[in-house]
């Protein structure tokens, strides 16, 4: 507003707050007024009003958002020559109305990108601020092209006015830097490692049709826990052949020195060409035996393969399911209907506190909660049929009859699916239980009188019997080392899925995990050799020669027949461990590897097998594993780069998280 004859009030020496720089004191008969000299607007003057209401207006005055600091600063430093950039001290009190939000100015300093300046006992450091940058857009998945987003730059200059934001494509070559340094780390962890890896093998999709492979490490480590570190997310062309599909993983197995180290590995698909799974085996094999002649190295997605059979039985099931959805449209489609409906339903006591629901057809569990409701209004959608004409999608009494039979097989798969993915240790024990019922009742199925049922039966068997003929032993073998369960589990379920044939297949488990444990007998010296345990304790250095090697080499001779064997029959000879809910494996082997050295080994491998590798997220859809929008605009190295670091800083995120009074985590996890 115009301000008119007014005088003009020399600032006496006690107006020493900083905000007087953006206000002129003016008297008007008695009153005295704070003018803006941005905006002209007359506040509140006196001496007794304070200044916290001229610094909020200067938060919200919009002619002064292209104030430079830099003046302001210019104007103090002429003021008070004790007021320095570098020499004001934060920790010391200052008085209350000197300090002025630093959201409320816009900065545009230009300060050298590598130098670091201090704020008394603060220092700022371009370089480690700005890899803190990429590391946060590389844990939380941020598009690198927030950094020229507007608000995002605003935000960083109120915060830190220091702080020189980079260029998109510069953040990139940051991320790359921190994926760089974030393998070799990696490396050198899986190098020390002293057992034997499983590998996961998944295919993700993308919306621009590429396809990347994913691989992962899976292990437990010595302090027993379950690891996993994901190696490398490579994009395949889709006029590669099998060969090549083959030739890249063996390529991802040797840059990370682990072809010689693999116990097993997980491909995400049921129908992975065997011819693919074959050559890499040959390769392997050529380098160092595989265990038990590779019959354990085949392993397929648990998950994957409940997924399939799901899958048949919806597509069985498709064109009643087409008719449950019709009929909810048709009673949801008005307030009326859906009021008489509930009439109808109230008549003939349904007293269900669920709701009919359309379901998402790309979430097969959504998909199962929709017939079971839809199940338990049954009656009274055949009284809607007999008393409106309109309604032209009723089911027959067979057709129900179907989804009744159909939404019990999605139950016991929405439960098992739930019990595997949701697991926070999911360790290769846990499945055998599991995937044994649902062979049991898919024989039971079979059997059915209902031809119908019969015939999508014998569909989902058959995609079963591939799955149990590749990874049945494995399974096997991994509820054997769970010492609740040992050999019982086994003799308890193979009568149910093999009847009078049960015995033969019992012995070949039995047969099996002694032909594994003989194995890792044999080779229990060369490992302890290979990793200096057991070594001469007077050496002096790594590179010392071992004067008893020889010996080794002549006690495992000579004693192996004896104690070996006898440390898997003592295993299995010993009362089966109490079942109860807190019970954990990992605990109870961690203790019992003194008594059993060479079968804790042994345990360590086939435990850490990851015998599925669909994520909770993902469990329930009817597709794989998608790459974002954004990510597959970018180049496939920098794809790789941010997703298999984020995969490792989330890992290292997660871990302290789980420390004891665990404080805040820095993103920054070292000085870059």
């Amino acid at each position: 507003m115009e301000i008119t004859s007014e005088t003009v009030i020399k600032k006496p020496k006690r107006l020493t707050s900083i905000v007087w720089n953006h206000f002129e004191r003016v008297k008007k008969a008695d009153i005295c007024y704070a003018v803006c000299v941005h905006c002209n607007k007359r506040l509140s003057g006196s001496s007794n009003s304070g200044t916290t209401h001229l610094r909020n207006h200067l938060m919200r005055c919009l002619k002064r958002s292209n104030y430079d600091v830099s003046q302001l600063l210019a104007k103090r430093r002429k003021k008070d020559n004790a007021v320095t950039l570098t020499s004001y001290n934060f920790d010391e009190p200052q008085p209350k109305e000197e300090h002025i939000p630093v959201a409320a100015i816009k900065f545009e300093p230009e300060p050298k990108r590598e130098e670091a300046i201090t704020f008394g006992s603060t220092k700022f450091d371009q370089e480690r601020s700005r890899m803190d940058l990429a590391r946060m857009i590389i844990l939380h998945g941020y598009p690198l092209a927030m950094v020229d987003h507007l608000g995002f730059k605003r935000f960083v200059k109120n915060l830190q006015p220091l702080f020189d934001i980079a260029t998109d494509s510069a953040v990139e070559l940051d991320c790359i830097s921190i994926y760089e340094k974030e393998k070799h780390k990696v490396y050198g962890m899986i190098s020390r490692l002293r057992g034997r890896i499983s590998v996961a093998v998944d295919l993700w999709n993308s919306p621009e049709n590429a396809r990347y492979l994913c691989l992962t490490a899976h292990y437990i480590d010595e302090e027993w826990k379950l690891q996993k570190r994901m190696l490398n997310f490579i994009m395949i062309e889709a006029a590669h052949t099998e060969d090549i599909h083959s030739e890249v993983v063996i390529k991802c197995l040797m840059d990370w020195d682990i072809e010689r180290r693999l116990f097993s590995m997980t491909f995400g698909d049921l129908f992975t060409s065997d011819d693919i799974v074959s050559r890499i085996k040959h390769h392997l094999s050529q380098n160092r035996p595989l265990l038990i002649n590779g019959r354990l190295f085949d392993v397929r997605c648990g998950a994957h393969v409940l997924r399939l059979l799901v899958g048949d039985a919806i597509d069985a099931l498709r064109e009643v399911i087409h008719k449950i959805r019709e009929s909810i449209r048709f009673v949801k489609s008005t307030q009326t209907m859906q009021g008489k409906f509930n009439e109808i339903a109230q008549k003939v006591g349904i007293d269900n506190q669920k709701n009919l629901f359309l379901d998402c057809p790309m979430r097969w569990n959504s998909t199962y909660v929709m017939l079971e409701t839809a199940l338990a209004y049954r009656a009274a959608f055949s009284i809607l049929q007999e008393h409106d004409p309109a309604y032209t999608a009723a089911l027959s009494e067979q057709e129900w009859e179907w989804t009744n039979c159909v939404t019990s097989y999605l139950k016991l798969f929405v439960e098992i699916t739930t019990a595997i993915t949701n697991n926070k240790s999911p360790t290769a024990n846990m499945y055998f239980p599991e995937i044994c019922d649902v062979h049991v009742q898919l024989i039971n199925w079979c059997k059915s009188s209902d031809e119908f049922i019969r015939s999508m039966a014998l569909k989902m068997k058959a995609k079963f019997d591939i799955y149990w003929s590749k990874c049945s032993l494995s399974l096997a073998i991994a509820a054997i080392l769970d010492p609740r369960f040992k050999m019982k589990l086994v003799e308890y379920y193979y009568p149910q899925i093999y009847g009078s044939n049960a015995q033969d297949n019992i012995k070949e488990v039995s047969d099996g995990i002694r032909e594994l444990f003989n194995e890792y007998s044999i080779g229990s010296t060369s490992v302890s050799v290979d990793y200096g345990i057991g070594s001469s304790a007077g050496g002096g250095g790594g590179e010392c020669r071992d004067r008893l090697k020889g010996f080794d080499k002549f006690l495992h001779e000579t004693s192996q027949g004896q104690s070996a064997v006898s440390d898997l029959d003592k295993y299995l000879e010993e009362p089966i461990f109490p079942r109860n809910y807190d019970f954990n494996i990992f605990t109870w082997w961690k203790v019992h590897t003194p008594r059993y050295p060479i079968l804790s080994m042994m345990a360590q491998d086939v435990l850490g097998v990851p015998m599925s590798i669909v994520t909770p997220d993902v469990a329930f859809k009817t597709g794989g594993r998608v790459l974002d929008q954004y990510r597959s605009s970018l180049s496939a190295e920098t794809v790789q780069a941010l997703v298999c670091t984020q995969d490792w800083l989330q890992t290292e995120v997660e871990e302290f998280n789980a420390l004891p009074s665990a404080a805040p985590v820095p993103l920054c996890i070292e000085a870059s």
